[in-house]
């Protein structure tokens, strides 16, 4: 009689397979065991940023950092592995490092035209300069978020002409500047430099406690109601971590004085037309998406839901935001525990008599 043959030792290659399949089950802890497993019997640089990953969505932020500096020190001549470390010491407030770090993210200003752009002239590195070109990339909120450097940009006698998407161009019309919504074509007058919005704060310095204010729209306070949002773009890579679910989002919605604010419940305005609603409310409640960005913009009241591992301008912790600190932030306690958020803004409206019958 023989011996049952031995259990087949899997590779690495295996137990990564299996730690991705794992995750994307929603099971980050077990992963991250699995993942373990397999940087024990081989090591690339994908293994260990899939790693960092899986600490982040525990908020093992710290750990998280090491295991990202450690994929950098393996492949230290792969730039986009620089991204993943960036995005971390962002959420940290470590904007030093993080903004030199960020230049390395992937850049798309539209569906066809992706990478750094190639002009004529150079990109500008934040010196003197009588004319520059900002463009525009990553998301609608993105938009909102950076361009509040506009003003900073005229301040410093400089002529800007700021590319837009076409959603945009009414609601940017008051920054005073050469505005061109971007089309199937558009014919770029000529500047002495051009930027990425999203390249701004590092041109300009910035430090944790040197955000620029983000109100730059009219809007305010003032007003009545409750502007909510529960879900953001499908096409967004995270969305279904950041939106709520579509039953909890029809109990919101019959809360006292909520009202819709999703294009379709708003006459599928633009955003100029969405900050004329939100001018007229008391508060925005809202998840992480555009709508948050533009009541920061406005100075508008606004309360943002976020998911347990959110995105990096958010921050780690707490209820505030360098970038928009008049917000008040919810956070998940637990992954996808969106029911305690909810609980938690319906007793702090109750405390603060916002949306009472």
């Amino acid at each position: 009689m023989t011996d049952a043959p031995a259990s087949r030792t899997l590779s690495a290659p295996d137990l990564y397979d299996r730690a991705l399949a794992v995750a994307d089950q929603g099971r980050p802890e077990e992963a991250e065991g699995l993942l373990r497993t397999a940087l024990k019997v081989g090591q690339t640089p994908a293994m260990l940023v899939t790693l960092g990953v899986l600490l982040e969505q525990q908020r093992r932020f710290d750990e998280a950092r090491a295991v990202f500096r450690a994929a950098v020190a393996v492949a230290p001549d792969e730039p986009r592995l620089n991204l993943p470390l960036a995005i971390n010491l962002l959420r940290a407030g470590k904007y030093d490092e993080g903004l030199r770090l960020y230049e390395h993210r992937e850049v798309k200003i539209t569906a066809a035209m992706s990478g750094r752009p190639q002009l004529p002239y150079p990109e500008w590195t934040g010196g003197p300069v009588g004319s520059l070109l900002v463009l525009p990339e990553q998301g609608l909120g993105d938009e909102m978020m950076f361009n509040r450097y506009v003003p900073l940009l005229k301040a410093r006698g400089i002529e800007v002409t700021l590319l837009c998407r076409p959603q945009l161009a009414r609601l940017f019309a008051p920054l005073g500047v050469r505005l061109m919504p971007l089309g199937p074509k558009v014919d770029v007058p000529r500047c002495e430099a051009w930027t990425l919005a999203a390249s701004l704060p590092l041109q300009f310095g910035t430090t944790a406690s040197t955000v620029p204010d983000p109100a730059y729209l009219a809007g305010g306070a003032g007003g009545s109601g409750i502007g909510f949002v529960g879900a953001g773009s499908p096409g967004h890579t995270s969305n279904g971590i950041r939106s709520i679910p579509e039953d909890l989002i029809a109990e919101v919605r019959g809360w006292p004085g909520v009202v819709g604010l999703q294009p379709e419940e708003i006459g599928g305005v633009d955003f100029e037309g969405a900050r004329q609603v939100i001018e007229g409310l008391e508060l925005v409640l809202t998840v992480d998406t555009a709508v948050a960005h533009l009541a920061g913009a406005m100075g508008k009241p606004c309360w943002v839901m976020l998911a347990y591992a959110c995105d990096w301008r958010w921050g780690e912790r707490g209820p505030h935001s360098a970038w928009y600190p008049a917000a008040r932030l919810f956070r998940q306690p637990r992954p996808g525990d969106w029911a305690s958020v909810l609980a938690a803004v319906k007793a702090a409206l109750a405390a603060e008599g916002i949306g009472q019958p």
